[in-house]
């Protein structure tokens, strides 16, 4: 089965049995990215925000590195624009596959990521 056919059966699975945690559609589909509320980030990503609004102090030394976006899944933005912190994940030994990506400087967008860059949701207050 294919990504796109996987991404679609989700997404149906989604929208008619819900998942907790989940607003709009997990996944980018046709190159959309979709959107989570931050009040549905997962604890660790709502206390990872607050973090990057104050400005610190981060837990891990490669919080606030360039995010270069590589991936090609976000909008693309000179270089330097995007930031990426960690969100930690419980029992997760190192920095694991959460993060948070932000966009300006301040930030005035901002990414969340539970599968290190596989997938995006902008993140809506």
């Amino acid at each position: 089965m294919t990504n796109r056919w996987l991404r679609l059966l989700v997404i149906l699975w989604l929208t008619f049995f819900g998942a907790a945690g989940v607003a709009h559609s997990a996944f980018a589909v046709n190159g959309e990215i979709g959107t989570i509320f931050a009040r549905d980030l997962p604890f660790e990503g709502r206390q990872a925000l607050a973090l990057i609004r104050q400005g610190g102090p981060f837990p891990y030394d490669r919080d606030g590195i360039e995010f270069r976006n590589f991936e090609r899944r976000l909008p693309r933005a000179s270089r330097g624009y995007y930031r990426e912190y960690t969100v930690k994940t419980p029992g997760e030994r190192s920095r694991g596959a959460r993060r948070i990506i932000s966009g300006g400087n301040p930030p005035n967008e901002f990414y969340y990521t539970a599968d290190h860059y596989e997938s995006f949701r902008r993140i809506q207050e």
